[in-house]
């Protein structure tokens, strides 16, 4: 677990570009201490942010890197399972 927070600490500059240019924005990853990862991003077509990031050979290094640290060994940029928000608390005051 240390060494994953370690390259996310230094993830490449390309990458970074490359999720920005993407339309990936906002995006955090959460890790907790038993190796539960959640992420968090924003885009206006997650799947097409998604398929253009799969389509550059920059993700599919950082995958192959990144591989070692997920069940299967496989892409983890795919198929992750999405959350249906349940609550929001906006910034305004909206009254009833």
């Amino acid at each position: 677990m240390t060494e994953y927070v370690e390259r996310h600490q230094s993830v490449w500059p390309e990458m970074q570009d490359a999720l920005r240019a993407t339309g990936w924005r906002n995006y955090s990853l959460f890790l907790r201490d038993d190796g539960l990862l959640i992420g968090y991003v924003e885009a206006d077509d997650l799947e097409a942010s998604q398929a253009a990031m799969a389509a550059l050979d920059v993700n599919t290094r950082w995958q192959a890197e990144m591989a070692e640290f997920f069940a299967g060994g496989g892409p983890n940029d795919e198929g992750f399972p999405l959350l249906t928000e349940v609550f929001h608390l906006s910034d305004s005051q909206e009254t009833s």
